[in-house]
């Protein structure tokens, strides 16, 4: 079973803050989420893992969703906080939203951050295969230069360069690639092609949608789902920005986490 000794926790803020446990999104790491909390929420005491299979937490399977929350619940546990506002970006929403339906007595508010879930099965096969086929880089250039014509397109260059110090490493074959391990991205990546995960419906929640995304990850479906079942417990914001909303707009989605405290 998956536990919290699988999992390296970044943590951020004054022991005595109101606790934000924050999840990163698919090929990701817990440590992204620094420029947000030191920059714009300096009082908040942020929880922000790495997910299994990525970063410095545990490589090995299993990598389904389910042992992903089993793991966090465990976390949640032994950091012995308060309900916390949990923020989920891309597939940590599609984790956030699973984790707050197990756990809901740990969860006060939700933010899902351009949430991947309820996916085109065929698109997530496709991008899973080119993953397989092209998991590295020839050097840090070329893997600079996919984030900036990506969904980085809009993040300072300083964050970007945060980004490749800390989660760009060589490869035994001499090229390089992120953090990760590519069997665990493949296999959540068919992860993101189950149904959405509705959060408890009395539980005040925050969906961002990122405009420049297309085809968007929160689709319309999903997105009538959580309508639907939150009624008035739900606000919908829609961005114009890429996918990386935290990296590219910390100012605005620390606002919004700063309202549910």
């Amino acid at each position: 079973m998956a536990g919290v000794s699988d999992l390296t926790v970044h943590r951020f803020g004054p022991v005595d803050g109101p606790p934000v446990l924050a999840l990163h999104g698919l090929t990701g790491h817990g440590r992204r989420w620094r420029h947000l909390a030191d920059g714009h929420l300096p009082k908040v005491r942020m929880i922000a893992p790495d997910l299994r299979g990525h970063g410095h937490s545990t490589w090995g399977p299993p990598w389904g969703i389910a042992d992903q929350v089993e793991a966090l619940a465990s976390m949640l546990t032994a950091e012995n906080v308060d309900p916390v506002v949990l923020v989920g970006h891309s597939y940590g929403g599609a984790v956030a939203l699973h984790l707050a339906a197990r756990v809901p007595e740990r969860v006060r508010a939700l933010v899902l951050l351009d949430p991947a879930m309820g996916l085109d099965p065929a698109r997530m096969l496709e991008i899973a295969d080119l993953t397989v086929r092209y998991p590295d880089y020839t050097d840090a250039a070329e893997a600079r230069s996919e984030k900036v014509h990506g969904a980085w397109a809009d993040v300072a260059d300083e964050v970007l360069d945060e980004e490749i110090a800390e989660h760009l490493i060589r490869l035994d074959n001499g090229r390089v690639g992120w953090r990760y391990a590519v069997p665990a991205v493949v296999a959540s990546w068919g992860e993101l092609a189950r149904p959405v995960a509705l959060p408890p419906a009395d539980l005040p929640t925050v969906l961002v949608q990122a405009m420049r995304v297309q085809p968007p990850y929160v689709t319309p479906a999903v997105r009538a789902a959580l309508t639907e079942h939150l009624g008035d417990r739900l606000t919908v914001i829609e961005m114009d920005v890429d996918h990386m909303v935290a990296s590219s707009r910390p100012a605005e989605v620390a606002a919004l986490v700063e309202k549910l405290l």
